[in-house]
């Protein structure tokens, strides 16, 4: 690794993983004059939900009965920009090495260093890959009608359309589709979903108005096409029969690493950053938090608003590591509005702040 001296970056937090909760983290810590700077190996802004699906829709953020994935990173792009991160994408951090005065500097494979006072980790997954299905010659059709992500449904339109698999993504995605693919056929080796109750409702219902074909038990054993995908073959109760289709989308979910940063002597738990969520989602490693789908604890959910709430938390305790001593009191934006680092301010409505002080 070739190390660039000449580039330093120093900031209040430094945040590893440019997606929703490192996104949001920006917002909060900037509520309490916290410059951050964002680090990722991504090349743009938004982690999973940009790379991986930005058209998918997603039901679960408050106040959004749905929002595309795309369109939220989008929203989180607008709602930090008052407070001027600092953004180095398309580099991964790679060493970290704590200095005399208890502050961090990290390096990363491109020879950047970025010398901060606390680092939040907001990874989401790591790095990942997808985990493919164990067919012979799988990998003569990636990109001849193999998919393992969708980034455009619009590729799919009047298209016949095999999606495997039994989580979330494979049941959102075979609903979305219903709508855009001349066929959508879903193929689970279980008759039992792990994703939402209401989303296999939604499957069900689907299936009964004939919009979605759905297979069950069954598994995909075979792809057949000279020059692309044409058909897959099928295993269902023991026999074997094939299904033509344009695209075969094994939805199987993500293998995480988590890379260099598993190195770095944070105490790790099944490739994920142990925290103490009882107080802040500080690591082992004083002055270093894991926020997001990065980070375990008892109870753990992996969900983009839990991710919110552990980054607000994060940010109330690295104000006091870079502040020691002095006391923040919290003030609803409602009442105080929003000053933003270029000088702007966003004041509360006038009614409200009546009705609440």
């Amino acid at each position: 690794m070739t190390i660039n001296s000449n580039i330093m970056i120093k900031t209040d937090i430094l945040i590893i993983g440019a997606g929703p909760t490192g996104l949001f983290a920006v917002f909060e810590a900037g509520l309490l004059k916290l410059k951050c700077h964002i680090l990722d190996a991504l090349p743009q802004a938004g982690g999973q939900l940009s790379e991986l699906y930005p058209k998918k829709p997603i039901y679960d953020i408050p106040g959004f009965p749905e929002v595309l994935a795309g369109d939220l990173v989008d929203n989180l792009m607008e709602q930090i920009k008052q407070f001027e991160p600092g953004f180095t994408l398309g580099e991964r951090a790679e060493t970290i090495d704590k200095q005399e005065d208890g502050t961090f500097i990290v390096t990363s494979n491109k020879g950047t260093q970025f010398h901060a006072p606390v680092i939040a980790i907001a990874g989401g997954l790591g790095s990942f890959e997808p985990r493919k299905p164990l067919i012979d010659g799988i990998d003569f059709y990636e990109d001849k009608g193999i998919k393992y992500f969708i980034k455009n449904p619009e590729k799919f339109r009047d298209k016949k359309v095999v999606i495997a698999g039994g989580g979330d993504s494979a049941l959102d995605w075979s609903i979305f589709l219903s709508n855009i693919a001349s066929e959508v056929t879903l193929v689970h080796r279980r008759n039992e979903f792990r994703g939402a109750l209401d989303s296999v409702d939604k499957v069900q219902e689907l299936k009964t108005a004939g919009k979605i074909r759905l297979i069950t038990p069954a598994e995909v054993i075979g792809i057949n096409g000279a020059e692309r995908i044409e058909s897959i073959v099928l295993e269902e109760n023991g026999a074997t029969r094939t299904i033509e289709t344009d695209y075969f989308i094994p939805l199987f979910g993500l293998t995480p690493k988590l890379g260099p940063i598993g190195d770095w002597g944070l105490e790790i738990e099944k490739n994920a950053i142990k925290v103490n969520n009882a107080l802040d989602y500080q690591t082992n490693i004083p002055g270093i938090f894991a926020i997001g789908d990065v980070n375990t604890y008892p109870g753990k959910l992996k969900l983009i608003l839990c991710g919110f709430h552990e980054a607000t938390l994060m940010c109330q305790a690295a104000y006091q590591i870079i502040n020691p001593g002095k006391k923040y009191v919290l003030k609803y934006t409602t009442v105080s509005g929003v000053d933003g680092f270029d000088g702007t301010r966003k004041e509360a409505p006038k009614a409200v702040v009546k009705a609440i002080v």
